[in-house]
């Protein structure tokens, strides 16, 4: 599975971004997705990750503002992301995983860094 993200770049506090991670390869086992973000000097932390079929889960510092979603014909996910801050400035990576009983894999994006001007 390779995830390709795009869609980061400078935008102001206040507005709105869209980033898409489209995946290719044997996708058809992934049965999680989601977005980490890695602002500098800091740690990687959870955006959003959606089960197939069950729970999606926000971090705490984006609920209500961001919203995932997915365009099975086009093996695309997104991330809605706004009312952005300042403090939403980060690398953002997308993620898929595949995750069953006895086999556990996980896939990350390159990354597409989102800077939020003040």
């Amino acid at each position: 599975v390779q995830l390709q993200a795009s869609g980061g770049g400078l935008v102001q506090a206040g507005g709105s971004l869209r980033l898409a991670c489209a995946a290719s390869g044997s996708i058809f086992s992934i049965n999680v997705m989601g977005w980490y973000r890695q602002a500098p000097g800091k740690q990687r932390e959870l955006v959003v990750v959606k089960v197939e079929g069950g729970n999606t889960d926000y971090g705490d510092s984006v609920k209500g503002r961001f919203t995932i979603s997915r365009d099975s014909a086009k093996n695309t996910m997104y991330l809605e992301m706004n009312s952005l801050r300042p403090e939403d400035t980060a690398v953002y990576y997308c993620y898929a995983a595949e995750k069953y009983s006895g086999y556990d894999h996980d896939y990350w994006g390159q990354g597409t860094l989102v800077t939020v001007s003040s």
